[in-house]
């Protein structure tokens, strides 16, 4: 049966665990509608919402794989015919290779690429044209993307931190990075030797274009787009060893999404522990 239209929903791309299924916890308990919890793989998604139910929590579950383009238009025609678009979307699928993989770096770079910044903008581009007015859309990036950024060349420094970048420069240039790993040449290309930070760099630049794009076509609407850095969690990707718990993670994207329907920032940032850091 359709939910009625202003009915308000929010969707978590990659939340069956880690930082995505404590963001659905907390977004549960503080938002007003409907809360998707969404994974690749049904079985998985469907026991962690069992989980959420034990604690009285009362998430809903939709299948979506960020690398697969059926997937995402799955969701977003579900999204549109049930609710008539979306007030919020959390970018938190993402990948990582360990430090001590020793798969070759150009497949690490691709795959790490393939998901965490062409997935994500794959996502986007076909859900935030849903975005109903004061829609909130957080990529969650990392800092790592940060140091990735000031460990590139000026030239590609200077180009990652312009204004007036668009998106087709930015994919070609996130094509390029992964070309010059192929050809053994991404060092002397001026690229840094993380596929997981430039990915995350590609991320929060992403996020800059598409706030500057959707204040530019949409002025009136209020909406509100960010990446940021969750911290350094304990999860299966990140490891036993990191400070926060998945529940400290959500915090930051959290309070992102969640940001008063009349705010006007912070937008278009990087948003670290609650607050804007540089680019």
């Amino acid at each position: 049966m359709a939910a009625s239209s202003s009915t308000r929903v929010a969707v978590v791309t990659g939340s069956n665990k880690g930082i995505g299924f404590a963001v659905v916890r907390a977004l549960c308990k503080h938002f007003v509608g409907d809360v998707y919890l969404t994974a690749r793989n049904p079985d998985r998604g469907a026991s962690a919402v069992t989980v959420l139910q034990s604690e009285g929590l009362n998430p809903l579950f939709h299948q979506l794989d960020i690398t697969d383009m059926q997937s995402i238009r799955n969701i977003r025609d579900f999204l549109s015919s049930k609710y008539g678009g979306l007030d919020v979307l959390i970018n938190n699928a993402g990948i990582a290779f360990k430090v001590a993989d020793k798969t070759a770096f150009s497949i690490q770079a691709e795959v790490t690429l393939k998901t965490n910044f062409f997935g994500t903008r794959d996502v986007c581009n076909e859900l935030l044209p849903l975005l109903k007015p004061q829609g909130r859309v957080v990529n969650v990036s990392s800092i790592s993307g940060y140091s990735a950024l000031q460990n590139c060349s000026k030239d590609l420094q200077q180009k990652f931190r312009s204004d007036t970048i668009t998106e087709e420069e930015l994919v070609t240039l996130m094509e390029k990075f992964v070309e010059d790993t192929k050809k053994g040449i991404y060092q002397k290309e001026g690229w840094p030797s993380t596929a997981y930070g430039v990915s995350k760099l590609g991320v929060t630049v992403l996020s800059r274009i598409q706030a500057r794009n959707v204040s530019k076509e949409r002025p009136a609407d209020k909406v509100l787009i960010n990446s940021c850095c969750p911290g350094w969690v304990r999860t299966d990707m990140a490891g036993p060893h990191a400070p926060k718990t998945p529940d400290e993670g959500a915090v930051t994207p959290v309070y992102l999404a969640l940001l008063q329907p009349n705010a006007c920032e912070p937008h278009g940032q990087f948003v670290c522990e609650r607050k804007v850091h540089k680019w």
